[in-house]
């Protein structure tokens, strides 16, 4: 039986992953149930969920996509069916509908797709396919989420009175619009609605002329709502008939719930089926960021990562654009555990907790970022004691809690046990902590437990180096600039370089050397050897370093020639494709050419239409048919084109008023000419000019020629007065 603790999952920030993969879920129901995901307790449990994630995962390389699992809660409706005598409306039913079409349709594509998708094809039958539910709502209410006409011969009956009625209304209205508009009684709009009512948009001053009741009016008092007096009637009668057929609504629907509440089961099981998907769609989608794959999964006690990645880490400084560093770690029975040391800032506690994160995560049912060659054993129980454990609620120092944390270790290690410890020993005196710490690993080495630890105690270096099962290792650094270079390398323990990296902080020489004298020259020598190992491989390092350089330039040669070709090709297929449209064109012109010559000579309407719809039958069955996301894509970049073309019209228009306010303050700056006889004049923005005929209260006769107009003075503007 697996049990992983919540200590260990917060030590490992499972719960950030888990918020991650919450975010990529696409309902609210898979959302509550991602951030609940747990380690799976059986082996059995644990491959069906791999598999699932992994079968969705390829469903993206695949031609038979998964079709979609959106749903909305319908909580809500499975309380109401619960309560007798309670029913639901027409919205209600629709989304019940709409959550049985989507669990049949993917229980249909999964089971014609068996053999693409065994797993989820096995775990779809679970969920019982019927059409019933869908089949019993459709038959009364319509698409449009209305009651159908049809549901009952009373509804129907009672629709028909008032569609009569409604049309008897109309009519009445009608004559009475027409009637009281020509003895000119009416406001320019002649009509409105008030209280779902036509009513005559009746001029104040004729309101006691119009007979009828009154149902409001504008806010200045201009105008006057007036229902007419032929029309109440009718509306009474519609009223009435409405709310009988209201009634006969509720009666249905009642009729209709009762027949669904056996089905209240079913549709739980549709919410929890489709809020699985969703889960499953979840950790894909959450794969497929981290480029993540499904090792193998191996019976035999070995923990083999190549190339793995901090999930956390990687999305991190891909989000800035930074490089992660990769790790390759290895245990098995021959190698069962890892003692990691060398100076701190150098990667052992992302190593540490790579590991951990990426054993819970699979355990989890999550395909994870490693090589594909990468082989993993399932662990029963995973233990951690990672970062500062100082417990100020129990008023515990960080050396008492990691004693009572090891006390933990030893009653639950075993040989299917993983244990995970970041600076182990650490908290009390070098040596006896030293001491006690030896004493543990070897308990944990006695008990075959698999293990990674991080240390500087020199004493767990020499314990490691002298087991058989127990590897040294450490971080690599770059000796001259003690820069880390982020990568695990076993066999070796890794010095601390404390007096080193004391040196280069600016210590001086002489304080180092008087620390040195103090500490044992054995120490001193067993450190300096390892530190020489180190130098030794940084060489090494640069030499394959610069190989590797060399051999990276020479690929991307190969890349770019690689490109070139690439584009070249494209360029050719480019041209290909455009005279092939072309040809296309043409022919089709031809063929609409020879349509027309045909139809020109014989008149066959029908013939001609028969032989266009052939032709575009045949091209439209050339034609990809654009998927609806890709619609709405397209669609918004239209929209957003459109939008940002209208906030440049707008900016255009302002300039334009302000321009023209500009001119009329000219004008109006300009001095005003007392207008003539036989002055020359145009209209104000008018260009056409004319000669003043007369002048006569406050207008002129203006004569352009061909013709002569009234027109108000200050509509004039002055051009040029008449030569004496």
């Amino acid at each position: 039986m697996i049990s992983i603790s919540k200590k260990t999952l917060d030590d490992l920030e499972f719960d950030t992953v888990l918020t991650h993969v919450a975010e990529l879920c696409s309902t609210d129901f898979g959302k509550s149930k991602a951030v609940q995901i747990v380690p799976f307790k059986t082996k059995e449990q644990l491959n069906v969920a791999l598999q699932e994630v992994y079968e969705y995962k390829s469903s993206y390389l695949n031609d038979a996509k998964i079709p979609n699992h959106g749903f909305e809660s319908i909580n809500k409706e499975i309380q109401l069916l619960n309560i007798e005598n309670t029913f639901l409306e027409a919205t209600n039913l629709k989304r019940l509908v709409s959550i049985s079409s989507t669990c049949n349709e993917l229980l249909v594509f999964f089971k014609s797709n068996k053999e693409l998708y065994p797993v989820l094809y096995q775990t779809c039958t679970r969920v019982h396919y019927t059409k019933e539910i869908i089949n019993q709502i459709e038959a009364v209410i319509d698409k449009f989420g209305e009651v159908k006409d049809n549901a009952s011969t009373t509804l129907q009956g009672l629709r028909r009175e008032i569609n009569s009625v409604q049309g008897k209304l109309n009519g009445s209205f009608g004559k009475d619009l027409s009637r009281y508009n020509s003895l000119g009684y009416l406001d320019e709009i002649k009509e409105s609605v008030v209280d779902n009512r036509r009513v005559l948009a009746v001029s104040a001053m004729y309101r006691r002329k119009v007979k009828g009741a009154i149902m409001g009016s504008s806010k200045t008092g201009s105008i006057v709502y007036i229902e007419p007096e032929a029309t109440l009637q009718y509306s009474r009668e519609l009223s009435n008939l409405q709310y009988e057929e209201r009634e006969e609504i509720v009666k249905i629907l009642k009729e209709l719930t009762n027949k669904l509440r056996p089905h209240i089961e079913l549709l739980q099981e549709y919410q929890e089926y489709l809020s699985d998907v969703d889960v499953v769609s979840a950790k894909s989608k959450y794969a497929n960021k981290l480029n993540a794959v499904l090792p193998k999964i191996s019976s035999n006690r070995e923990l083999t990562l190549k190339e793995a990645y901090h999930p956390l880490l990687y999305l991190t400084n891909k989000s800035k654009q930074e490089k992660t560093y990769p790790q390759t770690i290895s245990l098995d029975q021959n190698n069962r555990i890892i003692v990691i040391s060398g100076p701190n800032a150098g990667g052992k506690s992302i190593t540490l907790k790579t590991i951990g994160l990426l054993q819970v995560m699979l355990q989890s049912g999550m395909l994870i970022p490693v090589h594909e060659y990468s082989r993993m054993c399932l662990f029963n129980t995973i233990l951690t004691d990672i970062g500062d454990n100082q417990s100020i609620e129990n008023h515990l120092s960080t050396y008492s809690y990691r004693l009572k944390n090891m006390n933990y270790f030893l009653r639950k290690c075993n040989d299917k046990t993983l244990f995970l410890i970041d600076e182990f020993g650490t908290g009390s005196d070098p040596e006896l902590g030293g001491a006690l710490a030896e004493a543990f690993l070897e308990v944990f080495y006695e008990r075959e437990s698999y293990g990674i630890i991080t240390t500087h105690y020199a004493n767990l270096k020499m314990l490691a180096n002298e087991l058989p099962h127990i590897t040294n290792a450490n971080m690599l650094f770059d000796v001259k600039t003690l820069e880390p270079l982020f990568k695990l390398h076993l066999g070796e323990a890794g010095s601390s370089f404390t007096f080193e990296v004391a040196q280069k902080n600016g210590i001086p020489y002489s304080l180092i050397n008087k620390a040195k004298k103090k500490v044992e020259r054995g120490k001193i020598r067993f450190d300096k050897s390892i530190a020489n190992l180190q130098k030794e491989r940084s060489k090494l390092q640069k030499t394959t370093s610069s190989l590797k350089t060399k051999e990276q330039k020479a690929e991307e040669e190969k890349e770019r020639l690689e490109k070139t070709n690439d584009r070249i090709q494209r360029k050719l297929e480019s041209y290909q494709e455009l005279y092939d449209s072309n040809q296309r064109m043409i022919y089709l012109g031809q063929k609409i050419d020879d349509l027309n010559e045909k139809y020109f000579n014989n008149k066959k309407k029908r013939e001609l239409i028969d032989e266009f719809m052939k032709i575009v039958q045949i091209e439209n069955s050339k034609r990809k048919k654009i998927p609806v996301k890709q619609r709405k894509v397209e669609k918004a970049k239209e929209q957003k084109i459109v939008t940002e073309v209208k906030k440049k019209v707008e900016v255009i228009r302002e300039k334009k008023k302000e321009e023209k306010k500009k001119e009329e303050k000219l004008i109006q700056q300009k001095p005003k000419v007392t207008l003539k006889i036989g002055d020359k004049v145009r209209m104000i923005d008018g260009k056409s000019t004319g000669t003043i005929d007369t002048i006569e209260k406050g207008k002129a006769v203006v004569n352009y020629g061909i013709f002569t107009t009234n027109v108000a003075l200050d509509q004039l503007e002055f051009v040029e007065r008449k030569k004496k």
